[in-house]
C-alpha cells in the first residue's frame, strides 16, 4: 500500500480535514477497515505567509521543496500540499519534488471539465485570487476563472487569514461571504465557484440551495489522492 506524504499546517484545520476525509473516503471504496498510511508534515504558516509578502517565491520554493524532502526521508511515495495558496509555485514545486505530486489546482480543473462549467468565481486568500495560477490552468479548457473585486478580496482575505486558518466560523462571515457569490452570480453570471481556500469548504460545505455548484477543492483533492493511493 502506498505511503501519502501531507505538507500540513496551512492552516491546522484544514489539515485535519484532509486527514478525516481521505480516510472516510478510502473506507468508502474498501469497506473492509483498513486506511493507507499517512505522514503529516505540519509546517509554520506564519513563515510561508512571510514569504508571500515579501513577494520571496524562491524562498517558499526551497522550503516547501525541503519539506517534502523530509517526507520522502520518511518513506511517503507521494505527496500533496493540503493548501491552495502554495500552488502559486506548483509547477517549481514539483520539479525539484522528491515525491511526485498531485496538483488541488489541476484535480479541480479535471472536475470543472466534467461538470461542463464555463464560467467559475475563484474565492480564497487574496495571494490565490489575485495569482494567476487558477486562470492559466482552467483556460487550457477553455473555462474563464474570475475573482471579486478589490474590495471584496480585502474583505475575504482579511476573514480568512484573522479567523478561518484560526478556527474560527462566524454566521456573519458566511453571510458575508454568500453576498459576494451572489454579486458575481448576478453581475458576473458566474455558473460556479471555486473554494479556493482548503478552509473555507469549512464555512460553506453546508449551503443550502447556493443556486450554482461549489467546488469544494478539498473534497476534489482528496478524491483524486485517493484514486492515487487505491490504484
Amino acid at each position: 500500500m502506498k505511503t501519502l506524504g501531507m505538507i500540513g499546517g496551512v492552516g491546522p484545520e484544514s489539515t485535519i480535514d484532509y486527514y478525516r476525509l481521505i480516510i472516510a473516503s478510502y473506507r468508502e471504496r474498501k469497506p473492509d477497515g483498513t486506511y493507507p498510511p499517512i505522514i503529516i508534515n505540519s509546517v509554520n504558516l506564519k513563515e510561508m505567509v512571510d514569504l508571500l509578502e515579501a513577494h520571496n517565491l524562491p524562498g517558499l520554493v526551497r522550503r516547501i521543496v525541503a519539506e517534502l524532502q523530509k517526507l520522502a526521508n520518511a518513506g511517503a511515495d507521494l505527496g500533496i500540499l493540503t493548501s491552495n495558496t502554495p500552488h502559486i509555485v506548483f509547477d517549481e514545486i514539483a520539479r525539484q519534488s522528491a515525491l511526485p505530486l498531485i496538483s488541488i489546482v489541476q484535480a479541480t480543473c479535471d472536475a470543472a471539465a466534467h461538470m461542463g462549467l464555463r464560467k467559475l468565481g475563484l474565492l480564497g486568500s487574496r495571494f490565490t485570487m489575485q495569482a494567476r495560477f487558477y486562470p492559466d490552468v482552467f483556460s487550457k479548457e477553455g473555462i474563464v476563472v474570475l475573482s471579486p473585486h478589490t474590495d471584496e478580496q480585502v474583505y475575504i482575505h482579511e476573514r480568512y487569514m484573522n479567523e478561518l486558518v484560526n478556527g474560527i466560523f462566524r454566521q456573519e462571515t458566511r453571510d458575508g461571504l454568500l453576498k459576494i457569490v451572489d454579486r458575481m452570480k448576478q453581475q458576473d453570471q458566474i455558473d460556479g465557484l471555486i473554494l479556493g481556500g482548503t478552509e473555507l469548504p469549512l464555512l460553506l460545505r453546508d449551503v443550502a440551495n447556493p443556486g450554482i455548484p461549489f467546488l469544494d477543492t478539498t473534497r476534489i483533492h482528496v478524491n483524486a489522492v485517493v484514486e492515487q493511493l487505491y490504484a
